[in-house]
């Protein structure tokens, strides 16, 4: 190469490199207000009290039931006792009615007794007083097998599912992620799971021998209907009860359990695994298994749903928003601590830690606590449709708050320390989020990664273009142990974990909130 092209090459690379220095510097945190935010998540933090107060006092948080609106008052008037300012109830459109259990127990009076561990499945209608009912096992796994329980259901409690039975563990419940996995996820490329984040489910008999089961228990005027959970130790998974719908029908024409309009069905609990496998082989010895169950359920009427939604004002970029959220809605068998208590608890305190240590951000820094995610992202997707855009076909519309919009970080995936984050796909973020996550290297949270993560709250955000963010989380017990079940309980949070993740959270809020620029869109 000749001498007359290596002087503008040089030029350039030293050019190239000043800006890079120069964008990094603009992202650079400072040192003096993540001590200031430390102090202030360590020496003075609320974070396990928040916990509590949502789970212990106020839940189960079920969207539109009694629980979720007292959690969602006690979180209004929270962050406005801290200095948040219009902290209002935001309505994200219908979602139909509430529902809560007034009281349930469940025992084996016969062969033998014992107290039954179980619970209603949400939305599921109840019975009156005190019941007495022999079970039957619905031992069904071909439509000829249908015909032999005919004129033998009425009255009865029905065992409806085949058995699952529990393996011993060999591995243990609770884990963090490894310094191998944490560097697989920073040399992936874009993908929609991270390693390690993997559902099991079990696979049950074909959707149209189920639902053929389900007629036959209506028809034939059973009591009650039981199913056995996935799950060992006694914990089990209470979600939304069964709507019996022909599989040809098209998925917008089906009922959610929760619908004004949703038809009248059966009874429907769950049974942890060991106590129904009892059950079923009492039944096949051919003993006379009798049940006594009191299940008393109560339906609040059909409404909107609603979000919480506060903001911490900022100064010369007020009308521009950075935004960190979690859903407050739970399933309703536990407390819904690690999902997603947790998060909403993290959430307040990092705008606690914000308020408390009396900076002020140049944008406005802005908290939404989501309802309906449980039931497929309500909260979170009537919000960004409502203020910020929405998308049709192949193009996206926003509005002019859509506009001014720069990112969303949200928390839900368990208790666990936060590990870095997910760029979704979004590798101009990379150089900003590494000066973010700089003071907390020695924590062990560096990684960066190109996965996305899917099936929680960033999803619209990002679905229209918006950057949205999800954590890298220790998983903890949080698939094996917590998620959607019985025992998602206060003592399931890791204090140190939600300390960290507060403190960092509000570092990366405040970053956001005073960068010259917009975070960079895809």
């Amino acid at each position: 190469m000749s001498q007359t092209f290596r002087i503008p090459l040089l030029v350039a690379a030293l050019l190239s490199f000043s800006l890079l220095t120069t964008a990094q510097h603009s992202d650079a945190v400072d040192t003096a207000i993540v001590s200031k935010f430390r102090k202030e998540g360590f020496k003075n933090s609320q974070v396990m009290d928040i916990l509590s107060m949502l789970t212990d006092m106020n839940g189960p948080r079920l969207t539109n039931s009694p629980g979720y609106k007292k959690a969602a008052t006690y979180a209004k008037s929270t962050l406005e006792g801290w200095g948040v300012s219009r902290v209002y109830f935001d309505s994200f459109g219908e979602f139909g009615r509430g529902w809560f259990v007034k009281k349930f127990s469940l025992q084996a009076m016969e062969p033998a007794y014992f107290p039954v561990i179980g619970y209603p499945k949400a939305w599921s209608p109840g019975i009156k007083g005190t019941r007495a009912a022999e079970a039957v096992y619905l031992d069904v796994k071909t439509e000829e097998d249908l015909e032999k329980y005919k004129g033998k259901l009425k009255g009865k409690i029905v065992l409806f599912s085949l058995p699952i039975m529990p393996k011993p563990a060999f591995k243990p419940d609770a884990t963090r992620l490894t310094d191998s996995t944490l560097l697989r996820m920073a040399n992936a490329a874009a993908s929609n799971r991270a390693p390690g984040s993997s559902r099991r489910y079990i696979a049950g008999p074909p959707e149209m021998l189920t639902y053929k089961k389900w007629r036959l228990c209506e028809s034939e005027g059973a009591l009650a209907v039981i199913e056995g959970s996935r799950g060992s130790y006694g914990t089990y998974y209470a979600q939304g009860a069964t709507i019996p719908t022909d599989p040809a029908t098209p998925a917008a024409q089906r009922f959610r359990p929760q619908a004004a309009n949703a038809p009248e069905i059966l009874p429907q609990l769950v049974v942890a695994a060991e106590h129904y496998n009892r059950m079923v082989r009492q039944l096949e010895k051919g003993l006379l298994v009798k049940l006594e169950l009191t299940m008393e359920t109560e339906f609040t009427k059909p409404e909107d749903g609603f979000n919480v939604i506060g903001e911490i004002e900022g100064s010369d970029k007020k009308d521009e928003v950075v935004m960190i959220g979690a859903h407050l809605d739970s399933w309703h068998s536990g407390t819904g601590t690690t999902d997603n208590g947790v998060g909403v608890a993290i959430c307040m305190e990092a705008m606690r830690i914000l308020t408390a240590s009396g900076v002020q951000p140049s944008r406005s820094i802005r908290i939404g606590l989501w309802g309906g995610e449980e039931q497929g992202l309500f909260g979170s997707t009537g919000y960004v449709k409502k203020h910020l855009g929405e998308r049709a076909a192949d193009s996206v519309k926003l509005t002019t708050e859509g506009k001014k919009f720069s990112v969303y970080f949200n928390t839900d995936n368990g208790s666990g320390k936060w590990r870095g984050i997910n760029m979704q796909g979004n590798e101009n973020v990379r150089s900003m989020f590494r000066e973010w996550l700089r003071p907390f290297e020695k924590d062990g949270s560096a990684t960066l990664t190109l996965n996305n993560t899917g099936s929680t709250d960033h999803v619209p955000f990002d679905a229209i273009g918006l950057p949205g963010f999800q954590f890298i989380t220790d998983p903890i017990e949080y698939f094996t142990r917590s998620w959607h079940s019985s025992m998602d309980m206060y003592e399931r949070a890791v204090e140190a974990d939600l300390k960290h993740n507060a403190v960092m959270l509000a570092t990366f809020a405040w970053g956001a909130a005073n960068r010259e620029a917009l975070v960079s869109r895809k």
